[in-house]
């Protein structure tokens, strides 16, 4: 007890001879809280700002992205290299799919499922079930216009298959290419805009294509007023999680610019769906003239097809 009584003295006596030596010095109590640097105290005020943050790689995305840097990435010209973009499971692609169709407002898409491990697996696929589902779609819409006409024959079209493909596909990856571009040259003349990879953009446009897969199941009913129901409905749906995801990447822009950039996202998806219905389900109907066949007592049968 007497050698700790001396030993807590001594520690007084060289706090006190620091004090003496510098008055100006402050001491810490451990009962008082922490203050919070104001830096700090501001970005809590703002939890929008934060998230901004991470897909401008101020946080811990720039470790994230140290230590990926430091892997060895196969060429370009190797089955490895292309092996990293399909590597998902059926969970995360499923969770992802389940984001596209519940978007949670105010959170970014990006951030919060794609960020971490960008693929083109879900994209490819869901693409690739929608040209189907539309093609097939449209045929049957088609057939249960016209059931019950003794004039229809049913003949399946094969082309909208590739059509679709054309228009789907071409969306899937030219729009992106086309934003990604501009964001890029935005981010050299603006400062603090945040950044997406293409194969980030891709992703996002590839997942929020999804919800057109049941939608185009139900346009086989064969009214108009359902059909654009279910059309802004899915707009409303997938426009949300376009806008949540590239709004925080123009915001800090020119206000005109931010808007305009926005509004061409919006117009495209909605041109796409739009376009889909048109020309697969809605096309007009032009009445072929049936060619006139001689009948054996000398008078004309003419028969009208459509």
């Amino acid at each position: 007890i007497a050698c700790l009584v001396m030993y807590l003295f001594a520690e007084f006596d060289d706090a006190a001879n620091l004090l003496a030596a510098n008055p100006d010095a402050t001491t810490i109590s451990i009962d008082e809280p922490v203050e919070i640097p104001k830096n700090q105290h501001s970005r809590l005020q703002e939890p929008g700002r934060e998230e901004d943050d991470e897909l401008l790689g101020t946080d811990d995305s720039d470790k994230t992205e140290l230590l990926a840097g430091q892997k060895k990435s196969a060429p370009f010209w190797t089955f490895d290299y292309y092996q990293t973009f399909f590597d998902v499971d059926t969970y995360q692609v499923l969770d992802r799919i389940k984001g596209s169709v519940f978007p949670v407002p105010g959170k970014n898409f990006v951030r919060l499922y794609i960020r971490s491990n960008p693929d083109l697996y879900g994209p490819f696929w869901i693409c690739a079930t929608l040209v189907f589902t539309i093609a097939i779609s449209g045929n049957l819409s088609n057939f249960f216009i016209h059931l019950g006409k003794p004039t229809y024959h049913y003949v399946p079209e094969f082309r909208k298959v590739s059509i679709a493909a054309t228009t789907i596909y071409a969306y899937a990856w030219l729009v992106p290419l086309a934003l990604w571009g501009f964001l890029m040259w935005r981010n050299s003349k603006v400062m603090n805009i945040v950044s997406y990879s293409f194969l980030e953009i891709v992703c996002v446009y590839g997942y929020s294509l999804f919800i057109y897969i049941p939608t185009a199941i139900l346009w086989i009913i064969p009214q108009k007023v359902v059909r654009w129901v279910l059309v802004v409905f899915s707009l409303c749906l997938s426009g949300s999680v376009l806008v949540m995801t590239f709004w925080p990447a123009v915001r800090d822009d020119n206000r005109r610019i931010a808007v305009a950039t926005v509004a061409t996202i919006l117009l495209l998806h909605a041109l796409l769906a739009v376009g889909c219905l048109a020309y697969f389900f809605d096309a007009p109907e032009f009445d072929i003239p049936a060619p006139i066949i001689p009948a054996h007592n000398g008078t004309t049968v003419v028969t009208k097809s459509h």
